[in-house]
């Protein structure tokens, strides 16, 4: 078998800040929740012992199994130089100049990837991948077992320090009585020393940490699938009723994807086989809508923010660093919380904005032929007393 300059890429994946953590996270908990059912808790020469060593091996498995899966499937691709079958159908969608190619339903260009997703939901620096089309169901079942295997981690930490704990320290708990007389009988492998007990409550934090932290981020998960949407076309269509309700037009906008059944709308992602219907551009609609309805309303947005944006000039020289300590401690300590790149700024630079907070605005800074979008502090900037964003907004193509 030969490696693939592709498959050495995407072993590369591993090298990030995000999956260096996850892996250390899932190491940690899964080796001591092990250490401590082998050593000091739930002898293995018991039935109830035995059923929790093999459901804790089988908590990794299927952790690892679809963390790896998620990361290195991946979200699916448009195919470089895309076009639709139907030439007429161009007009109904964006162009992305990166990939040199029409942006297919569903799909968004990823900064990071340097590609445009089929249906992306998110950039996850977890995996250091886009969680899209292929890999949804993965990484969604990802999601759900590592709550579920530190939850059962978490119980055999605090069983163990229990156990270990009950004949030196009086819990005062009069009223619990837990069965002990098999760990009694039982000699540790080892005495349960003052490391054993800082390292065991340590993965105690991290389980019960990653049980609430990810737990969270499977039920938003759940909540989109079940309608079937992404989170980015949660928030398409927020703006699509904020648009029609900004300038009362009366339309009626219907999300084209979702199926009108929860089963249904579940069965596009989860299936047996785990490969998830749909070839990636094409996709089952609503009856009232076409392929085209949420690409349209896309269209519609993009012009509208074009109309909105306001027209700012740079009067400070900004580098583009992440948290610039010389443009004010505010807005060291408030920069954005996003992956979203900021862009560095000269005097006189001309920007037009989009949207912003107190201390940061985001926006395009107008360049010959092209523009870059990106972060940069509201201190650096004044906002022009002549704005003609909405007259170069017309000479705009449909562009990423």
């Amino acid at each position: 078998m030969y490696i693939t300059y592709t498959s050495l890429h995407e072993v590369r994946r591993l090298c990030h800040w995000g999956p260096v953590i996850a892996l250390s996270v899932i190491a940690i908990c899964s080796s001591m929740a092990i250490l401590d059912s082998i050593i000091w808790y739930w002898p293995l020469d018991t039935t109830g012992g035995s059923i929790n060593f093999i459901m804790l091996l089988n908590w990794t498995v299927l952790i690892l199994y679809n963390y790896f899966s998620a990361m290195f499937v991946g979200p699916g691709y448009i195919p470089l130089g895309w076009k639709p079958e139907n030439q007429q159908d161009t007009r109904y969608l964006q162009y992305c100049r990166v990939c040199q190619a029409y942006k297919a339903p569903r799909s968004h260009h990823c900064r990071k990837c340097n590609r445009c997703v089929m249906k992306m939901d998110h950039h996850c620096p977890w995996i250091n991948n886009c969680c899209g089309h292929l890999n949804h169901a993965y990484f969604t079942s990802f999601l759900l077992l590592a709550p579920l295997g530190c939850s059962h981690a978490a119980i055999i930490f605090i069983m163990t320090m229990y156990t270990q704990l009950y004949e030196r320290i009086s819990f005062g708990w009069s009223t619990v009585k837990i069965d002990m007389s098999a760990v009694r009988q039982f000699q540790p492998l080892m005495p349960f020393s003052m490391p054993a007990f800082a390292a065991t409550l340590f993965a105690l934090g991290l389980a019960l940490g990653t049980t609430i932290a990810v737990g969270m981020l499977f039920f938003i998960q759940m909540k989109v699938i079940l309608r079937n949407k992404t989170s980015i076309e949660s928030w398409i269509e927020e703006k699509a009723k904020d648009r029609i309700q900004h300038y009362q037009t009366g339309e009626e906008f219907i999300f084209p994807y979702d199926l009108g059944s929860r089963w249904l709308n579940f069965k596009q992602v989860f299936t047996w086989s785990g490969t998830p219907k749909g070839d990636g551009t094409e996709w089952p609609v609503h009856p009232k809508c076409n392929q085209h309805t949420l690409t349209i309303e896309q269209l519609k947005q993009k012009a509208d923010k074009r109309v909105r944006s306001v027209q700012y000039q740079a009067v400070e020289d900004y580098n583009g660093a992440c948290c610039p300590l010389s443009k004010g401690l505010q807005t060291f300590f408030r920069t954005p919380c996003t992956e979203e790149p900021r862009i560095p700024l000269s005097k006189g630079d001309t920007i037009l904005a989009t949207r912003g907070t107190k201390w940061w605005m985001y926006g395009d800074k107008v360049l010959t032929g092209e523009r870059v979008r990106g972060w940069f502090p509201r201190r650096c900037v004044e906002k022009c007393h002549y704005d003609t964003a909405a007259s170069d907004s017309t000479s705009d193509k449909k562009v990423n």
